[in-house]
């Protein structure tokens, strides 16, 4: 896949960060690798919501009752996982 070099404005602590954790590789592979991972998300992200807007139009909205019940399930869970930094790779 062809490159392109770009300039970036990133915060210094995490560049930094991330040039300690990847010593003497390629900031720029990491970096590359971080895109890959957020576009994938958004890839995703997109997906579903259209999705949901799919069974919007086949189902109609869904019952507020319904979305306070997932709020809560959604609460709970984000109660009970760990903080985002301890799943990063290290």
């Amino acid at each position: 896949m062809p490159k392109e070099k770009v300039t970036l404005t990133l915060d210094a602590g995490r560049l930094a960060e991330l040039r300690g954790r990847v010593g003497g590789r390629s900031v720029s592979a990491a970096v590359d690798a971080a895109l890959a991972a957020y576009l994938d998300k958004l890839r995703r992200l997109a997906a579903v919501d259209e999705w949901l807007a799919e069974l919007d139009r086949e189902h109609g909205p869904v019952p507020m009752e319904t979305l306070e019940w997932a709020a809560h399930l959604i609460e709970d869970w984000e109660a009970t996982r760990p903080p985002d930094d301890s799943r990063l790779p290290g």
